[in-house]
């Protein structure tokens, strides 16, 4: 059964666009720190990668010898652009980004090592960036200046007495799941292997099991952050409070860059995977019952559903999900389903598995070892070219706003017939929605489902075939999505116009004065990042 299931994602990648089992979650792990330019205002609208960065201390000399101390001072290894190592660090996870080309890469092995490179960079009024997955959908894991990545800091240490797992921040996806899931345990979070944890939990970290154990950032229970000042602190519920509420979803890269988390975990239950398929006449009657049944889903259940224009493949409409039950149990949820869509399946898959083999599946690497499941080198997989943007709903939609978005995956087909994009509704609620507003700074609590519109294309394509995905993208914000119900801040959009609104709605004022405390001249600094307040 699980066999299926791989083969069917497989078949999804190969069309050439992202399911939301995989990019749902494959945006969550933006990057631990952005690092592009920051606007004067939050409604100014930025591609740019690079920054500047507002200090009020006069620069160090930056030369041949001052890259050689900060490199003969840390423990992991300083990669400079005259290095061999180069041209392969300085790639991100996303293909479209080869044109940045940082001053250093500071591969850090410690938090001694992370606070050296920060204090380096203000020191020195470089730019500096963080980078664990390197998968930021705007590049803002990359900056003009210092790279800090933390990558080779990616222990996990579990303690099943007290249900907490400690990891460190550069541990990716597929080895967290792999350390808590052998402990029996779980950690809910994202399906992409190789999102890093950091920018997944900063940012909300929205996954499988959001809907019965709350979001990646409602399970941080402490972490510890080098700030701009290059101290290692420590924030949790009682210390540096305001500190601790702003990193459980205000985004990476803001406040300092995080070396360590300790999560809540919880018992693994049984988990059951579905999959139905439907044919594209009734895609619109698939979207609108979806809609209705996750309003009144159980905790147990999370779905998504997909409208998917696959390029020369044609047309998918598929519902998914993974349920905490039997199938048995789950087989009552579907029937009702599959009864007010009123159209029979063209394919229907369903079967138990565990939690780990659940979370590979998930993550397309059903036939890998772990091992495999990294970035080659070191693993089998691939970087991907792709963009995206988000929205949300708030409640369920009429029939016509249904085919609204039908036909917009189909304006997609007409526009760019070979590209792969879809648009993926995830289902939000359960202990999501029962958060309240103000006790995270993940703002998003009332809503029914995210959004995500994404098209991918393959190292081949024109120019001219990605900009015409790029046009669908941009029509798809101004003339489709409702740009009041907000967007996801870990599917960055640097084209968003009214950022800070959309991302952080009430809370943006409260978070820029956290930043005002933690990081008043802004070393911390992208085209999105928080600001502190102008009287500040």
């Amino acid at each position: 059964m699980t066999s299926e299931l791989s083969s069917r994602r497989q078949f999804l990648r190969r069309a050439g666009a992202f399911s939301a089992l995989s990019a749902g979650v494959l945006g969550a792990g933006i990057a631990l720190a952005d690092c592009s330019s920051h606007p004067s205002g939050p409604t100014t609208t930025s591609t740019s990668t690079s920054s500047s960065t507002t200090t009020t201390t006069t620069a160090a000399p930056l030369n041949a010898a001052a890259w050689s101390a900060l490199g003969g001072s840390l423990s992991g290894t300083l990669v400079l652009p005259s290095s061999a190592l180069y041209p392969a660090s300085r790639l991100l996870y996303n293909g479209k980004f080869t044109n940045l080309h940082p001053q250093g890469i500071a591969y850090c092995q410690s938090p001694e090592d992370v606070a050296r490179c920060v204090e380096f960079a203000t020191t020195h009024a470089l730019d500096l960036c963080a980078r664990s997955g390197g998968h930021s959908y705007a590049g803002y894991s990359s900056c003009d200046g210092l790279v800090i990545d933390v990558s080779q800091m990616s222990a996990v240490r579990v303690d099943t007495l007290a249900q907490t797992a400690t990891v460190a921040s550069g541990a990716q996806l597929i080895d967290v799941y792999n350390d808590v899931g052998a402990a029996g345990l779980l950690l809910p979070g994202g399906s992409c292997p190789t999102v890093g944890i950091a920018g997944l939990a900063l940012g909300g970290g929205v996954g499988v099991f959001a809907r019965r154990y709350g979001l990646t950032c409602d399970n941080i229970r402490s972490l510890d952050l080098v700030d701009a000042g290059g101290s290692l602190v420590h924030a949790d519920a009682s210390e540096r409070s305001d500190l601790f509420w702003a990193c459980r979803g205000g985004g990476g890269g803001n406040f300092g860059i995080v070396t360590s988390f300790t999560f809540d975990v919880h018992p693994m239950p049984e988990v059951t995977l579905f999959t139905l398929q439907f044919p594209w006449a009734s895609a619109a009657a698939m979207l609108e019952a979806w809609l209705n049944w996750v309003s009144t889903a159980p905790d147990e259940l999370w779905s998504n559903c997909i409208l998917e224009s696959q390029g020369t493949y044609g047309f998918l409409g598929q519902i998914g999900g993974v349920f905490c039950g039997t199938p048995a149990e789950l087989s009552t949820y579907l029937s009702r389903l599959q009864s007010d869509i009123g159209t029979t399946p063209t394919y229907s898959f369903i079967g138990s598995d565990s939690y780990l083999r659940a979370m590979e599946i998930e993550a397309g690497c059903s036939s890998l070892s772990v091992a495999a499941c990294h970035l080659a080198p070191q693993g089998e997989l691939g970087r991907e070219a792709y963009s995206a943007k988000s929205s949300y709903v708030n409640e369920p939609y009429s029939s016509s706003r249904c085919t609204t978005m039908v036909e917009a995956i189909e304006h997609l087909a007409a526009l760019a017939p070979t590209l792969g994009g879809a648009l993926a509704f995830d289902s939000y609620g359960g202990v999501i929605n029962r958060v309240p507003t103000e006790a995270t700074a993940f703002v998003h609590r009332d809503k029914l489902a995210g959004i995500q519109a994404t098209y991918s294309w393959s190292s081949g394509a024109s120019a001219s075939v990605i900009a015409q995905g790029q046009e669908w993208l941009t029509w798809l914000g101004d003339d489709v999505f409702n740009p009041e119900t907000g967007a996801y801040q870990n599917y960055i959009d640097p084209t968003l116009r009214d950022w800070a609104s959309a991302y952080y709605g009430s809370n943006w004022t409260r978070l820029q004065r956290v930043k005002s405390r933690y990081d008043p001249e802004n070393h911390f600094s992208f085209a999105q990042s928080i600001s502190p307040p102008a009287s500040a």
